[in-house]
């Protein structure tokens, strides 16, 4: 499985935010979509990525101050990217080893949209109850001489 064919499963609706909005705005956003990341875009370029780390960095940072502080100072710069082509995986390895929950998907210069664990595990699971189904009906509809009988040859 790709990660484009995760995409596919996912869906492409993308929340972004501008680096110049207030972190108490992307906290909004998060909430009400039921996010654990925005995209951060000016000028149609990703810019930077925000998750509930840095909001809890910022949190404990500034204390009560942390819904005034801009994306910008808090967003994660230049974020690690997935191709729409890698292998799920390789993705899975890229996730671990940089401690990534949240994954944009990039082709080129185009955001195509961001792969969480989440999205990663339950396509992988989804896989593999597809793959079950599957060699269960081979088995179910394999010839009665030559099912296989389990007991010792």
């Amino acid at each position: 499985m790709q990660v484009r064919q995760i995409l596919e499963i996912k869906g492409s609706v993308l929340y972004t935010i501008a680096p110049d909005k207030k972190l108490h705005e992307a906290v909004a956003v998060m909430v009400e979509q039921d996010l654990g990341s925005v995209v951060v875009f000016e000028k149609g370029r990703m810019v930077g990525m925000l998750t509930f780390r840095e909001v809890l960095q910022a949190l404990h940072k500034h204390g009560a101050a942390w819904g005034g502080v801009p994306v910008r100072e808090v967003m994660v710069t230049n974020p690690i990217t997935a191709d729409p082509y890698m292998d799920v995986d390789q993705l899975r390895r890229l996730m671990i080893r940089e401690h990534m929950r949240y994954l944009p998907v990039m082709d080129g210069y185009t955001l195509l949209g961001v792969i969480s664990f989440h999205d990663v595990a339950k396509a992988v699971l989804e896989e593999q109850n597809f793959e079950n189904r599957m060699l269960k009906a081979y088995i179910r509809d394999w010839p009665e001489e030559e099912k296989p009988t389990g007991g010792q040859g």
